[in-house]
């Protein structure tokens, strides 16, 4: 395993954990609150961006205009079943969904739930540095490394694992910066 390599999947992880920050609710509203959510359309689970226009028009609401009008109770029904908790309102031509001001236990509960994506994130770094050390280490063994340059390669390995580490820690820093403020 080359460190390009081992830095590419670190890349795509620290990518990977941002998407996963931005389904979390701060206080305005955002199309991404939705990525996660698909919707049972004709026996299908098919994401709710690929049935409907997701749009933004003021801070505090969240508009879905179906494709197909016959779909608008499955969109409905798909939020409600979601974990974003958000009630949708449906008037016949388009759902609102209505972002209330989050209360400082919701907040809490938010900075919680990035902290434990950040830790995930964190997780799957230390993996593919676990990966690379055995790949080093497996080359060592069978002698087409010699030990100094197995070596350099487990500190480079670990050089690069902390600073991925620490963009996680960024951006960790940066959503609960949005969270917590009012």
């Amino acid at each position: 395993m080359k460190l390009a390599e081992i830095k590419e999947n670190m890349q795509k992880t620290i990518d990977s954990t941002q998407r996963s920050f931005n389904t979390i609710r701060t206080g305005r509203a955002s199309t991404a609150l939705l990525d996660r959510i698909t919707v049972e359309y004709y026996g299908t689970e098919t994401p709710l961006k690929s049935l409907a226009t997701i749009s933004t028009p003021d801070a505090t609401t969240i508009t879905i205009q179906p494709y197909d009008k016959g779909s608008m109770g499955l969109i409905e029904k798909a939020i409600s079943m979601s974990d974003i908790g958000l009630t949708p309102n449906n008037d016949g031509q388009i759902i609102r969904l209505n972002i209330p001001p989050l209360t400082s236990d919701r907040r809490k509960e938010l900075v919680k739930l990035a902290s434990k994506l950040a830790e995930e994130g964190k997780v799957a770094l230390r993996n593919i540095r676990r990966d690379g050390v055995d790949a080093v280490r497996k080359q060592e063994k069978s002698h087409e490394i010699s030990e100094d340059e197995a070596r350099s390669l487990l500190d480079d390995i670990q050089k690069v694992t902390d600073q991925y580490i620490s963009k996680i820690d960024e951006l960790l820093a940066s959503k609960e910066k949005d969270i917590t403020t009012v």
